[in-house]
């Protein structure tokens, strides 16, 4: 008698469990329905044009700052206070120093990497003069725009 009650007992418990599982998907699905696109706490947004103009907006406020930016060899330490303004103005949280370099190399700028104990930053980049041009009217249409 005391099997018979205890297999009783194991079939209802296994009836909640499924039927807990089938709650716990509708859940889950209409979760996923809702909000398909946006990221979750670990994800990070995915690569984007948005980049592109973060690093283009970022050159052009450097340069609007009087300093010389093209066809000159600068340390990526020097541009990274551009480059968080630029993030924050876009919203965006900070690119890696190896982000920042690889966006910058698609933007035909030249990117050396140099040892980590030469530099917290560990590159060197040259930006070309028709990327600088065109960083600098990126940034004053922006600045029209707003």
């Amino acid at each position: 008698m005391p099997q018979m009650r205890n297999a009783l007992l194991f079939v209802q418990f296994t009836k909640k469990i499924l039927s807990l599982s089938r709650v716990c998907d509708k859940i889950w699905l209409n979760k996923t329905e809702m909000t398909p696109d946006q990221p979750t706490l670990f994800e990070s947004q995915t690569d984007s044009p948005e980049i592109e103009k973060i690093l283009l907006y970022a050159l052009g406020e450097f340069q609007s700052r009087g300093k010389v930016l093209a066809e000159r060899e600068l340390a990526l330490d020097r541009l990274r206070g551009a480059f968080k303004r630029a993030c924050e103005k876009f919203g965006v949280s900070e690119f890696s120093d190896e982000k920042i370099a690889e966006n910058l190399a698609k933007l035909s700028t030249k990117v050396v990497k140099v040892p980590n104990f030469v530099a917290k930053h560990p590159f060197r980049v040259t930006i070309p003069q028709e990327t600088a041009e065109r960083a600098k009217r990126f940034y004053q249409t922006s600045l029209e725009n707003d």
